[in-house]
């Protein structure tokens, strides 16, 4: 089983970048989905990007043409670009691995936060 740990948040302005990494360690990580999720003070956990294990990505519209997921298997990580970030983006940030239907099937972990100030 894949065990996922999740990085790089912390507190920028509007309109700065910040990048997240997801490093996997255990099972076979090459071969699984990975997704990025977000999850802001008193509203549901969403999610924002997800990354196949051929490269096939897809962004939720909130984030279309600012974040940019990607992975590098060598190093076991998925990593999340943030750019133009909004007060809006503020959340926790996770990473789980996902299922042929797209799902999340590991456990969470602690999350990375994310602040921005407007």
């Amino acid at each position: 089983q894949v065990q996922l740990v999740e990085s790089g948040g912390g507190a920028v302005q509007a309109g700065g970048s910040l990048r997240l990494s997801c490093a996997a360690s255990g099972g076979t990580f090459s071969v699984n989905a990975i997704g990025w999720y977000r999850q802001a003070p008193g509203k549901q956990r969403e999610r924002v990007a997800r990354i196949s294990s051929g490269g096939y990505t897809n962004y939720a519209d909130s984030v279309k043409g600012r974040f940019t997921i990607s992975r590098d298997n060598a190093k076991s990580t998925v990593y999340l670009q943030m750019n133009s970030l909004k007060p809006d983006d503020t959340a926790v940030y996770y990473c789980n691995t996902l299922n042929n239907w797209a799902q999340p099937v590991g456990s969470w972990g602690q999350g990375t936060q994310v602040t921005v100030s407007s």
